[in-house]
């Protein structure tokens, strides 16, 4: 019995910390989001990782006195293709910088009439058929299996939803975000097939961007910004780089806003997500710590530093 209360005791501490920590929200900016305009004394620094160098350096600063962290996912001046980005080591240097809160900026292919170029979509499911990436920080001697089935964190999708009420940018709450590997836009057998399965937008960069933030036990959110209709819609045509960049520019200017509000919005001090998601690995972790491989276990420092420390 003793025993028990001690260990509720220790959760409750640990709980505690959490979530009086400080917040520093981490923006990954896709196409045509290369920078945060927003951010007051900003500085550039360059982070070593474990599992190489991430797509850039990472741009630090504050809005409305809150910290915040921005990254370009493809680099400056769009240099990397969507299988090509290091999303291992992304994921790894928002961590290292102390970011705790985690929103990415992607632009995306629409497969509703309703979700018209423009729309800005608070995606909350993933179907990831990309395939020959890394998508994991764990393997052979540290076994850990993390939970997608809600891969998106509320509170931050919520707090999204409500800056594009505030600033009257059309958005949907909710939807399903098909990861294809690309660079090729889809066939149009394909974008169909994708519609038939329920889905609503397309892009090639949420995952495993998505999977890494849930075993870094970062909260994670996506704001997927509409720029086309993929191929399926009869009378917009296929989708084109021409076209793309003409909405991505508008789309640009209103993530802009979007990141300033959403940012002063979360505020400085943060509360533990709904879905707990900074403990994931509590319940994922499978391998003993005896049988951990410790080269493994040191790569996973900052990702998983909070579990093997308490451990």
């Amino acid at each position: 019995m003793g025993e028990s209360a001690g260990a509720h005791v220790t959760a409750i501490t640990r709980d505690n910390q959490l979530s009086e920590q400080k917040r520093v929200v981490g923006f990954i900016g896709g196409s045509g989001v290369y920078r945060a305009d927003a951010l007051q004394n900003a500085e550039r620094i360059e982070i070593e990782t474990p599992w190489g160098a991430p797509s850039d350096a990472l741009t630090l600063g504050e809005i409305g006195g809150v910290d915040v962290v921005f990254l370009a996912r493809h680099g400056a001046g769009h240099r990397l293709p969507p299988s090509a980005i290091n999303y291992r080591a992304n994921i790894d240097a928002m961590k290292r910088a102390g970011v705790t809160d985690l929103i990415s900026l992607s632009a995306c292919g629409s497969f509703r009439e309703g979700l018209r170029p423009g729309t800005f979509v608070l995606v909350d499911q993933f179907i990831d058929r990309t395939s020959g990436r890394e998508n994991t920080f764990f393997g052979p001697g540290f076994v850990a299996h993390v939970s997608m089935a809600h891969p998106v964190c509320p509170a931050l999708a919520g707090a999204a939803a409500a800056s594009c009420d505030a600033l009257d940018i059309p958005y949907a709450a909710g939807g399903t975000y098909l990861v294809m590997n690309g660079p090729q836009f889809s066939s149009l057998a394909e974008s169909n097939l994708y519609r038939s399965w329920g889905c609503d937008v397309i892009g090639m960069t949420n995952m495993p961007e998505a999977k890494l933030a849930r075993e870094a036990e970062l909260p994670y959110a996506t704001i997927a910004m509409v720029t086309d209709y993929d191929c399926w819609h009869e009378e917009e045509g296929p989708v084109e780089v021409s076209k793309v960049l003409a909405v991505m520019a508008e789309n640009t200017k209103n993530a802009a806003r979007l990141i300033e509000d959403l940012t002063s919005r979360l505020g400085p001090m943060r509360e533990l997500s709904p879905l707990a998601i900074e403990t994931t690995l509590d319940m994922a972790v499978i391998t003993s710590p005896e049988a951990r491989d410790p080269a493994t276990v040191a790569r996973l420092d900052a990702v998983a530093g909070r579990f093997l420390k308490s451990c």
